[in-house]
């Protein structure tokens, strides 16, 4: 049978994604409406073969699945009050929409007295990955919630992991997000100092990625199940132990280097004492 597929908010990530659908629509057995109070991109989605709804709660009441990506936690907030009373038991809400962790569960429970399920699938991959279908959906909520989106959402996305019960998804994209902008933080601390050392700070960012494309960059040591404190007898124990030898080394190195030229490197000197314990090796053992 053929999913009735409704999206709300067409802004820099939602319209790729509603594009995405409303291209695939066939191949998917999807029928895609949109929304937005934007006329432009709802004119390019028409174009691209998508329905426009006149309301939010035109498109609830024949939609099987609701997709929403919109601003913030308010925005979300003012769509499902407009979606609950008119929409069918058979409907389920996406909240695609990076919120704060307590709000998916609020939602569900308020969507629950109305017979509606709802999914939170925080999305990460950018307009590119949007555009091409290749983001990573990050999904909470309950089994038969996410089985029921579970086929839009591949459509979206190349990666899909259902992460846990409604807020999983989005605690999940926090942490991602976390380490996202901690790394780009990092990143200015280093283009700080190879900029007081001379270098070129697009070739610098060209090895960046070159070489993370290789390795995997951060998530290169996110293999282990938890962050207890590792075993000596653990395979990872050594693996760990070596890359925190050679980060003490290197991190000293540019530290040594910051300082003889005047550049400030907090991180760099918090990561040479938090590296080995991060990694879960035990204190002494770094």
């Amino acid at each position: 049978m053929t999913t009735v597929v409704g999206f709300i908010g067409l802004g820099n990530i939602g319209k790729p994604m509603a594009l995405r659908l409303a291209q695939q629509q066939e191949a998917a057995d999807l029928e895609v409406w949109v929304y937005d109070v934007a006329p432009d991109p709802l004119a390019e989605a028409e174009r691209a073969g998508a329905r426009i709804a006149a309301s939010v709660a035109a498109m609830a009441a024949r939609s099987d699945v609701l997709c929403v990506m919109v601003r913030d936690d308010d925005q979300v907030r003012e769509v499902l009050g407009e979606v609950l009373g008119v929409a069918g038991d058979r409907l389920t809400v996406v909240i695609h929409s990076t919120v704060a962790p307590g709000t998916p569960a609020a939602l569900a429970a308020t969507a629950a007295r109305h017979g509606v399920r709802v999914v939170d699938a925080p999305v990460s991959g950018g307009a590119m990955g949007a555009a091409d279908g290749s983001l990573a959906l990050m999904v909470g909520g309950e089994e038969e919630a996410f089985e029921a989106a579970e086929p839009v959402l591949r459509v979206l996305g190349s990666k899909v992991v259902h992460a846990g019960p409604i807020g999983a998804g989005t605690k999940f994209k926090l942490a991602r997000n976390m380490m996202h902008f901690i790394a780009f933080t990092a990143a200015t601390e280093a283009q700080r100092l190879a900029e007081a050392a001379g270098l070129s700070l697009k070739d610098l960012g060209d090895v960046v990625r070159h070489t993370d494309a290789i390795t995997g960059g951060p998530g290169a040591i996110m293999h282990r199940e938890t962050t207890a404190v590792l075993d000596p007898d653990d395979f990872w124990y050594g693996v760990f132990s070596n890359v925190t030898s050679l980060g003490v080394k290197d991190l000293g190195f540019a530290i040594e280097l910051a300082h003889q030229l005047g550049v400030e490197v907090p991180l760099a000197e918090l990561a040479i004492d938090r590296l080995g314990p991060g990694l879960g090796l035990p204190e002494g053992d770094h």
